[in-house]
C-alpha cells in the first residue's frame, strides 16, 4: 500500500552493507528510527517489555503445534523460515531498544552472563547433562544425590 503524502521510509545508514551488524549499530539505528517518528515518549521500559513479550509470543506461535523441530528448520518452507527470521528480528530489536532505554550495555551484560554461566556450569561436571546449575553446587557429576543431601526436603 502506497501513500503519496508520506515519503518512503529512510534507509538506515549507520552501517554499510558490507559491515557486520553490531548491537551498537542496531542501538544507534533504533535511536534514529524512534527519534524520527517521535516515539521516544512511548518507549518506556514497561511498554517495550510488553511489546517484546508479544513478539516472543508471535515467535512461539509459529512452533506451537509443530511438535519437536530439528535444528536448521529443515521441515520449514522458505516462507516459514522467513517468517521465523522476521519474528526473531522483532524480538531482537525490542530487546536492544529496551536495553538502550534502560541504559544497559547489552553487550557487556551478555559477556558477563556468559562468564557467570561458565562458572555455574563447569564442563567437567555437566557436559552432556541438562540439570539446573544447583545440581552442580559441589561439582559432583551425579549432582542430584549431593544436592538432596545439601538441601533436605
Amino acid at each position: 500500500m502506497s501513500n503519496t503524502n508520506n515519503p518512503s521510509p529512510a534507509v538506515l545508514t549507520t552501517t554499510h552493507p558490507w559491515e557486520p551488524v553490531t548491537l551498537q549499530s542496531l542501538r544507534t539505528d533504533l535511536q534514529h528510527f524512534s527519534a524520527d517518528r517521535n516515539w521516544d515518549q512511548f518507549h518506556t521500559p514497561r511498554n517495550l517489555l510488553l511489546a517484546l513479550t508479544g513478539e516472543v509470543g508471535e515467535l512461539a506461535e509459529i512452533f506451537q503445534w509443530r511438535g519437536e523441530v530439528a535444528p536448521g528448520l529443515k521441515e520449514f518452507t522458505s516462507q516459514e523460515r522467513q517468517h521465523v527470521g522476521e519474528e526473531m528480528s522483532d524480538v531482537l530489536l525490542y530487546l536492544v531498544r529496551m536495553a538502550d532505554r534502560c541504559d544497559i550495555d547489552l553487550a557487556a551484560a551478555v559477556k558477563a552472563k556468559l562468564q557467570k554461566n561458565a562458572a555455574k556450569y563447569p564442563v567437567e561436571a555437566c557436559k552432556g547433562k541438562s540439570d539446573k546449575y544447583t545440581a552442580y553446587i559441589d561439582g559432583d557429576c551425579n549432582g542430584r544425590e549431593s544436592l538432596e543431601s545439601q538441601f533436605p526436603v
